[in-house]
């Protein structure tokens, strides 16, 4: 039981992983200081998609497979998971580039966010 708990957080844990990779660079936008540990997530995420970092949590969920008796992960989260559930696989590249899309989205977003606050605070010390 221990071993299935384990198995199933971790694959929870994936999920709002992946969750906070595309969508938490809008919480900055609300709390600007949110900004570091995003690109610091998205970072990771990007290595483990195009370097091959290995991911923690992966190894986790494997784990759990190999001592539950299920099937390991060969290729790891996404592919078990996410492609070809959630979008065709030959869309893996369409789906890495929407993600890039919706992160970038979230930068330049909090980026003019910041430049209208400080211009319109040099505006008001100028004319304060």
């Amino acid at each position: 039981m221990t071993y299935l708990l384990a198995g199933h957080t971790a694959m929870v844990l994936h999920y709002l992983f992946l969750a906070y990779v595309v969508f938490g660079g809008f919480l900055a936008w609300k709390w600007p200081r949110m900004f570091w540990p995003h690109l610091l997530v998205a970072a990771y995420a990007l290595g483990i998609v195009v370097i091959g970092w290995p991911c923690f949590l992966t190894d986790i969920e494997n784990w759990s497979r190999l001592n539950t008796g299920r099937e390991v992960m060969e290729n790891g989260f996404i592919d078990h998971h996410i492609t070809g559930v959630f979008y065709p696989d030959e869309h893996l590249m369409t789906s890495r580039y929407v993600i890039a899309g919706i992160v970038a989205t979230a930068y330049a977003g909090l980026a003019w966010k910041l430049y209208r606050r400080r211009s319109a605070e040099a505006v008001g010390t100028v004319s304060g």
